[in-house]
């Protein structure tokens, strides 16, 4: 296990090695999560999108880009930008998730793919005068009750997003779906219920064994939930159909998961209670650390990219060229 100095008040590896966090398994879930899940997705699937478009300036020459805002659940308004490669040449397509503090700007693409790069509900191009854009207020949003947790309408605007990349693409194709941290625990929740996703990449993903995280201290957006279920601990009752983990046990895709071993932000049982369900239908990277810098971080950035090329993109690729 590495070893990394900080100056947290607990230990970020939570005193777990690697055998011990390769056999943690996320909790069954209430009897009726799937049943809220499809319920929810059906909700979702009955409202009007909206689709909206402004053309903007590309990131770089070979793509177009375009700013676009559709409705997700609630009646929310999402924003995103999309890139499309500017040869019209389109057989897939990516969704792009984003961490708790937001998206200020899209990725730079670089695979033949349209892309969209949303942001989730209350953040930067979604925001809403109801919805807190500041993770820790953001994250205790309508929590009291399973229909009214914002985490509901965050899920929900990845179905939306693929929604709106078909009817932009004006055919459907297969998708895939990247997040990290937030984007991530999100992409395990939303991914079981929609079959336009083919493949996904999850990072240090969080909301996974919600019980076991309630008792985790972190500086992540795990740690005003703790705080708040210690004075209202019925709201454990909501948070298991938030489980990211009990969600990841029903994804069977072709997968990519990288949890880490030391993360202060959120917790490492609770990243491979996501990764290791999965894993039985892809691969599991293993960062030394997540949400703390250290020196071999670039070496394993560049890594885990070749593995995404290799792992996700490689076939796409390959039918293109």
């Amino acid at each position: 296990m590495p070893v990394f100095a900080h100056d947290h008040p607990f230990d970020p590896s939570y005193g777990y090695d690697i055998p011990a966090l390769k056999a943690i398994m996320p909790p069954e879930g209430p009897s009726d999560f799937d049943a809220f899940w499809r319920d929810t997705w059906s909700e979702n699937e009955s409202l009007s999108l909206g689709l909206e478009l402004e053309e903007i300036n590309p990131l770089r020459a070979g793509w177009r880009m375009y700013l676009v805002r559709y409705t997700t659940l609630g009646g929310i308004r999402v924003g995103a930008w999309l890139e499309v490669p500017d040869d019209g040449n389109v057989q897939l397509g990516a969704v792009c998730g984003h961490g708790y503090g937001g998206r200020e700007a899209p990725d730079v693409p670089n695979h033949h793919a349209a892309i969209l790069h949303y942001c989730a509900p209350g953040f930067h191009l979604s925001a809403h005068p109801d919805i807190p854009n500041e993770c820790y207020q953001h994250v205790l949003h309508g929590i009291d009750q399973r229909e009214t947790y914002i985490i509901r309408a965050c899920v929900s605007a990845i179905w939306s997003s693929a929604r709106a990349l078909h009817a932009f693409l004006e055919k459907e194709v297969p998708l895939y779906y990247f997040g990290g941290s937030f984007g991530g625990g999100l992409g395990a929740l939303a991914l079981p219920y929609d079959d336009r996703f083919k493949k996904c990449v999850l990072f240090v993903p969080t909301f996974g064994h919600q019980s076991l995280r309630l008792k985790l201290q972190s500086v992540g957006s795990g740690e005003p939930v703790r705080l708040y279920a210690l004075e209202h601990p019925e709201v454990e009752e909501v948070l298991a159909y938030y489980d990211a983990g009990t969600a990841a046990r029903r994804i069977t895709m072709p997968n990519l998961t990288a949890p880490a071993l030391f993360d202060p932000a959120v917790p490492p049982p609770s990243q491979f209670a996501v990764s290791n369900p999965m894993s039985r239908y892809g691969h599991q990277f293993i960062y030394s650390a997540g949400h703390h810098e250290h020196a071999g971080q670039a070496a394993e950035d560049i890594r885990l990219s070749a593995w995404i090329d290799e792992f996700i993109w490689a076939a796409a690729d390959a039918r293109l060229s």
